[in-house]
């Protein structure tokens, strides 16, 4: 469908511009080396360490209960629920 969009030749012009603008960002982006560089979880973590997110650890709180969870289903199998096809 975006193949088929009507622009004038001037609009395409600019729009070829435009992208070509992104493209030289992406591989300036690209070059620069951020090997050693830890993730941050939030861009102000890099200069407010205090107001960065506190996060919780990523720990299992629950336990498992899927079992329990599938008994009462009506179809399952290896794992997930079985439902019935709406989109043919």
């Amino acid at each position: 469908m975006l193949a088929q969009i009507d622009l004038t030749d001037v609009q395409s012009a600019q729009t070829l511009d435009k992208l070509n603008d992104i493209f030289a960002l992406v591989e300036q982006l690209s070059a620069v080396d951020t090997s050693g560089v830890e993730p941050l979880n939030h861009p102000i973590a890099a200069l407010l360490p205090e107001l960065s997110l506190r996060l919780r650890d990523d720990t299992v709180s629950e336990p498992n209960r899927r079992d329990d969870y599938q008994q009462v289903a009506p179809a399952t199998q290896d794992g997930l629920y079985l439902v019935p096809k709406v989109i043919e």
